[in-house]
């Protein structure tokens, strides 16, 4: 993300200079949780998404298997 220790420093300085070096670990602090929900979340929507391909696979099979049987017990 960035290149050099300088440009980080500069980074961390107007940092600084904008919220003061009070509200720094709050905001850290806010950062991190806002973080961890994220990735929670992610993890929620990728079981219900793999959940939903599940039942549509099981859907289309049995759409197949319901077409095949009608097809061969037809004379």
């Amino acid at each position: 993300m960035f290149g050099s220790p300088m440009e980080i420093a500069l980074v961390v300085g107007a940092a600084v200079l904008l919220f003061g070096a009070d509200k720094l670990p709050k905001l850290a602090r806010s950062l991190g949780n806002a973080k961890k929900e994220f990735v929670v979340g992610q993890a929620e929507a990728d079981v219900a998404a793999e959940r939903a391909r599940e039942e549509a696979r099981k859907q289309a099979d049995e759409k197949s298997a319901s077409t095949t049987t009608t097809t061969t017990t037809t004379p």
